[in-house]
């Protein structure tokens, strides 16, 4: 058991917690989640010791062991892989390095035996004979290849980095998994296996992600940093998410009787609570949610951003025609006589791996890139408006928000107007007077959905939208695309967004392309779909 007693800190006059007070129980996951800097990761800094508070301390029993995920991807370049997922059980590799040291003396005494002796009784007792075997079949789960387990680090590309290091902080059954973004680089298959893993592990967990469906497959609560201080809840992120707008509406019902009250949540607890899985976490949540009362579901101050897109015009039944493009770049082909139709009501993916073809293709459909070959035409009802993965060029000035809003107004509209606009985006009073070469990457992202809500498009082009943004305007943009009337073509990376919006999904390789209509879920799972795209992987 992970214990937090008291914990404070402050930076300047800026309070990030106070008086925090936790019990991280074992066979539990919990989803830290926040606003972005909110302070998540520095909490999780406090919890492994890489950074003290101000006041109270972290204890955890002398006979447990703490794992963190490393971010620094490059801090083991000349060390072999295999080695670098042993080193995440400390103890254990430094009783194999005194051990290999003992053992190659030439002069071997009779001390040198006593003390081999008790490092092998050690490492015997710490499964350490099992140790390269247990990290090779962690690699291998990731999806990182036997073929390099003997290599160096700096011999892998930076996805492979990414996997070594998650596969280190799982190693040798740590008792408390601290994980900060664990999901980002990786493969689809990949997030599989890890939260498989998780669901599995007998420890505690604790996780910070801005992946919702990984958050909802794998937490057993959430814990929520909000006004300095940390709230455990029990469920998944969907469940504390609808338990906050149901907390909120119930606040705004207040004349309401509370048998009705009591009702509504016995039906939303019994509709969380219906999860045909079989897994460890689902039945650990049920069981806590069933004992939920009414005084345990409470409002959020969460601020979410009002995502509204309404096409200006309906859209004809010639939508997009894209005949044989092909482009090259630096010498790579990332687009091979690529052909497809877009039609009104597609909602499609682009996912997979080869995001120089994804960008390429938004690029070219935008009209800021010409490609070798092929055309492409876009159906006379159709207007289209792109938000692009770097938006940088848009932010090269000075200009307040007002004014910056103010060049993509298709009018001449008022302050009063603009004003209103920026605030649905969480840009109020003063703060819609900042300057635009001055914002965070969220804000920025912000700022370019309000220029696509102001263009009343009826085709969106948005290449990896919800990069930079906390999880509630991922949840805002998201349930603003379900609705979204119009047709799109989307990337991203982010599971459930990708599932709730596409009806098609299209995975683009410079080898030819994978084209079908079905959800995501259905498409990871699809053991056909996976056939093709191993074979066009392959493919010379």
């Amino acid at each position: 058991m992970l214990n937090v007693n008291n914990v404070s800190l402050r930076f300047g006059d800026r309070k990030l917690f106070e008086d925090v007070n936790i019990k991280f129980t074992p066979g539990n996951c919990y989803g830290l989640i926040g606003a972005n800097g909110a302070g998540k990761s520095t909490f999780l800094k406090i919890l492994s010791g890489e950074l003290e508070s101000q006041t109270g301390d972290v204890s955890l029993k002398s006979d447990q062991r703490m794992a963190v995920l490393k971010q620094d991807h490059f801090a083991y370049e000349e060390e072999q892989v295999l080695q670098v997922v042993m080193m995440g059980h400390k103890r254990l590799f430094e009783v194999m390095a005194e051990k290999d040291q003992i053992y190659m003396k030439p002069d071997f005494s009779e001390e040198d035996g006593m003390r081999a002796a008790e490092l092998e009784a050690e490492f015997a007792e710490m499964n350490g004979w099992e140790a390269e075997s247990d990290a090779s079949r962690l690699l291998s789960g990731l999806g990182v290849p036997e073929s390099l387990h003997e290599k160096r680090m700096d011999e892998l590309t930076e996805p492979q980095k990414v996997k070594v290091l998650l596969a280190q902080a799982l190693f040798g059954q740590p008792d408390v998994l601290l994980l900060d973004e664990p999901t980002n680089g990786l493969d689809i298959k990949a997030i599989q296996w890890l939260e498989e893993f998780l669901i599995n592990f007998e420890g505690t967990v604790i996780v910070v992600s801005h992946d919702r469906h990984f958050l909802n497959n794998v937490c057993t609560h959430i814990a929520d940093l909000d006004f300095g201080k940390i709230q455990i809840y029990v469920g998944n992120y969907d469940f504390w998410y609808e338990s906050s707008q149901l907390a909120q509406k119930m606040a705004q019902e207040e004349n309401k009787k509370k048998e009705d009250k009591v009702k509504e949540l016995k039906e939303f607890i019994e509709r969380f609570s219906a999860n045909k899985s079989k897994s460890k976490q689902a039945t650990s949540r049920k069981k806590l949610l069933d004992k939920i009362t009414l005084d345990d579901i409470q409002p959020s101050s969460r601020r979410y951003p009002y995502i509204n897109f309404k096409p200006n015009r309906e859209i004809g039944n010639d939508v997009l025609f894209v005949e044989n493009l092909t482009k090259t770049i630096d010498g790579v082909k990332v687009l091979d006589n690529l052909t497809f139709t877009m039609n009104k009501d597609d909602k499609i993916a682009l996912v997979g791996e080869h995001e120089q073809s994804k960008t390429a293709l938004f690029e070219i459909l935008a009209g800021n890139m010409e490609p070798d070959e092929g055309t492409f035409k876009w159906g006379v009802t159709t207007s289209q408006e792109y938000f692009p993965k770097d938006n940088s060029e848009y932010f090269d000035n000075d200009l307040s928000l007002i004014d910056w809003l103010r060049q993509y107004s298709p009018e001449d509209q008022t302050e009063t107007f603009l004003r209103s606009f920026l605030g649905r985006m969480l840009f109020s009073g003063e703060e819609a007077k900042k300057k635009s070469n001055v914002l965070s990457g969220g804000e920025k992202v912000r700022c370019m959905l309000s220029k696509m809500m102001l263009s009343g498009a009826n085709i969106l082009m948005m290449d990896e939208p919800t990069n930079h943004l906390d999880l509630e305007s991922i949840t805002a943009l998201n349930n603003g695309l379900i609705n979204y009337k119009g047709s799109m073509i989307f990337a991203s990376h982010d599971h459930e967004f990708i599932n709730t919006i596409a009806n098609r999904i299209m995975e683009i390789t410079p080898n030819g392309v994978v084209d079908k209509y079905m959800t995501y879920d259905e498409f990871v799972n699809d053991a056909n779909v996976e056939q093709q795209i191993k074979a066009l992987h392959q493919a010379n």
